[in-house]
């Protein structure tokens, strides 16, 4: 019976890569939360993605915010559902900086 020497101090790198989480939202879209774990879905309340985050674990994660309120919230992507834009409804971004 032969036994392969062990050899010390080394290791192999794990060959498994995780895939980048891509963004499903863009900056200025208009998003609702989902329903679910207790949250009620309300479509009357509308945010809009200010900003774009970086994943936390798989999940993208976006800063939002309702016109309603003078905060903005962090959220991830599962919890949003995005709303069917309508030609004469005004972006956040064209609402704050104008057009052109």
């Amino acid at each position: 019976m032969t036994v392969s020497p062990l050899k010390v101090g080394t290791r192999e790198a794990p060959t498994a890569r995780r895939e980048a989480a891509t963004h499903r939202f863009a900056v200025g879209q208009a998003v609702r939360f989902k329903g679910g774990y207790g949250l009620k879905a309300d479509s009357t309340e509308i945010y809009h993605v200010t900003r774009t985050l970086p994943p936390q674990g798989n999940s993208p994660q976006y800063r939002i915010r309702n016109d309603e309120e003078r905060h903005e919230r962090v959220t991830s992507q599962e919890d949003l559902e995005s709303i069917p834009s309508s030609p004469d409804q005004e972006s956040l971004i064209e609402r704050t900086f104008g057009r052109g």
